[in-house]
């Protein structure tokens, strides 16, 4: 099925050890838009979201994601904004068309479209990606990166109680 293109969409993440499943959420974001906004969580808001592990500063995220989309010529189409709520730009008007999002994130993307409509604004599009899976089949996550488990391709470190 030909997914229809719109002018502009919007993503957000932490984007912490950047992986294949960061990699894949990006490029579908392109596929389906043609300027792509992407929200980069700020400090403030990654402290907020309480993570299971430390997180990487913003300016060294920043610098990965800048570096992902210099290698596939598409930062002339991406405007990186930091998050500091996590509704970011959605809630202005005429800003984005659609929203792409995970599986893991798709509960937010309903929650913005909740948010523009008591506001009177039109619903956002949404596009939602499956998470994608590691060797061992359960999703990619910067949570089991940073715990050793996989590595950012999904590949298996080590097992568990097999030693």
């Amino acid at each position: 099925m030909l997914q229809e293109k719109f002018k502009t969409v919007a993503v957000g993440g932490t984007f912490d050890e950047f992986h294949k499943g960061h990699r894949t959420l990006l490029t579908k974001a392109f596929e389906v838009g043609e300027r792509v906004l992407i929200g980069l969580c700020s400090d403030k808001l990654v402290e907020s979201l309480s993570k299971p592990h430390i997180t990487a500063p913003y300016e060294q995220r920043l610098e990965e994601l800048k570096k992902f989309l210099r290698e596939r010529g598409l930062l002339n189409r991406a405007e990186i904004m930091p998050l500091n709520d996590p509704f970011g730009v959605t809630l202005s008007e005429g800003c984005v068309e659609a929203l792409v999002v995970s599986r893991e994130t798709e509960r937010m993307a309903v929650k913005i479209n909740e948010e523009r409509e008591r506001r009177g604004l039109e619903p956002l599009q949404i596009v939602v990606i499956d998470m994608v899976p590691s060797e061992n089949h359960a999703p990619i996550s910067t949570t089991r990166i940073r715990h050793g488990e996989i590595d950012r391709e999904g590949h298996l470190l080590k097992t568990k109680g097999n030693s």
